[in-house]
């Protein structure tokens, strides 16, 4: 537990250093609306989740003549820092839907299509229906595409059902996947946990699946006739991309009992049989039968960005066909009038909610410099935040940066050890702070 005793004091601590931040933020914000820029720009934003609204609501009133256009067929916005949550029985799945109508800023159009391609050359978007839509600017926030496709026989239709689940599908399947796990930790069994090997949005949610797993298994006295086995497609002793995290996890998973298994990808699954199929580097190919499934999918750029002029074409982030952006700066390194905000950006880490409430100001700052004929002057340090489910009622506050240093910002909890305090910024206090950034307020 954290070196605060008293709830009643943690709770204060915990809400005047937020706080105290949001007030700050607040009040750059509030300069930068007084000094509105004067342009006749045409702004196209690409994607209408918490990267596209943050922006386009910061920009609302960052310009004075601007027109700004959201282009997404997407009507429900998800919270999806939530769905740990209600995947582990936390919270109702209500609690993180709601409309994107109610988040568009006033005066800015929203185009109700999803974007089929991007032509960067000719500053140019097309929709899937056809419609082409010029700009003199562009933010890309599309999100990434989850690629179940690759994990043969993977129904997505299936999650809750004969033990499966998958967290990052969507509420209703975070709702069936706890579904899955209320009924599996009744008896126990043996449970599987996955991880693959690409980029992933969120990189914690499978281990918070894990840690949850086994404590909803204690708290039903199923544990100890319960197996719980993690695989992952990662490298020896690898489930986590920032070395003091990741020991401090396997050290838990082993006094837990909890197996890990490595190099071991999913390849195949069969719900109804309830057998999952893994694949070491080499091709062999081992096949388990289990009571419960984690599927973590494979994940990728969507197709519009993945094959167009916008993606990486060579290095580590060309294979899954990520928006090739200067890590610093958020911005094309080839299209200069065009940035990218949220998880579709090819950069070393950042694909959180936290990575876009920090980086999203930024990235509108740069659009008010460039388009005022100032140089981009800020630069982001790939900050990422994961507030780390270790049991119910008690997390760890990861927060680092891009070289993977721990970066923590909340005084006297200590990133590395678990907290109520983390327990209660996760779960009571960051959505109305996401709230608050989408709305562009801080």
């Amino acid at each position: 537990m954290d070196r605060i005793d008293q709830p009643g004091r943690r709770t204060w601590l915990l809400g005047a250093a937020t706080l105290g931040a949001g007030a700050a933020l607040a009040a750059r914000s509030a300069r930068a609306r007084a000094e509105r820029v004067k342009t006749s720009a045409h702004i196209v934003i690409a994607g209408s989740g918490f990267g596209g609204l943050a922006v386009a609501n910061r920009l609302a009133g960052m310009f004075d003549g601007a027109r700004i256009t959201i282009v997404d067929a997407k009507t429900e916005h998800n919270y999806q820092p939530g769905y740990t949550l209600v995947a582990t029985g936390i919270w109702p799945m209500a609690k993180v839907r709601d409309e994107n109508a109610s988040f568009v800023p006033s005066g800015v159009d929203w185009v109700q299509e999803a974007v089929a391609a991007f032509d960067p050359q000719a500053n140019r978007i097309e929709t899937i229906g056809g419609r082409k839509i010029g700009y003199d600017y562009l933010v890309v926030a599309t999100g990434l595409h989850l690629d179940y496709a690759q994990i043969e026989g993977m129904d997505v239709s299936a999650i809750g059902s004969n033990g499966l689940g998958s967290v990052y599908a969507g509420p209703r399947e975070a709702a069936a996947t706890w579904a899955a796990m209320d009924t599996f930790r009744a008896k126990g069994g043996t449970a599987v946990m996955t991880l693959p090997s690409t980029p992933l949005k969120c990189a914690g949610a499978p281990l918070k699946m894990t840690f949850m797993l086994a404590d909803r298994l204690r708290q039903a006295g199923t544990r100890e006739r319960s197996t719980v086995r993690f695989h992952s497609a990662l490298p020896t002793d690898t489930v986590f991309g920032v070395k003091a995290v990741n020991d401090n996890v396997l050290a838990r998973w082993k006094a837990q009992g909890i197996e890990t298994e490595y190099l071991s990808r999913l390849v195949a699954v069969a719900p109804g049989a309830r057998r999952a199929v893994f694949a070491s580097p080499e091709g062999e190919r081992t096949e388990l039968t289990y009571d419960f499934l984690h599927v973590v999918p494979p994940m990728r750029a969507i197709d519009a960005v993945k094959n167009s002029d916008l993606a990486w074409k060579d290095g580590p982030f060309a294979a899954g066909g990520w928006l090739e952006v200067d890590k610093d700066t958020l911005r094309h390194r080839r299209f200069a009038n065009v940035f990218g905000v949220g998880d579709i950006n090819g950069t070393p880490r950042g694909k959180t909610a936290a990575t876009v409430k920090k980086s999203a100001p930024i990235v509108a700052g740069h659009l008010a410099d460039l388009i005022a004929g100032r140089e981009p002057g800020q630069r982001f340090d790939g900050y990422t935040s994961c507030p780390l489910l270790v049991r119910e009622g008690s997390a760890m506050l990861i927060e680092f940066d891009y070289d993977g240093r721990l970066t923590p910002t909340i005084p006297l909890v200590d990133p590395l050890q678990e907290s109520w305090a983390a327990w209660v910024m996760k779960t009571r206090m960051l959505k109305p702070a996401y709230l608050a950034a989408l709305h562009g307020r801080v």
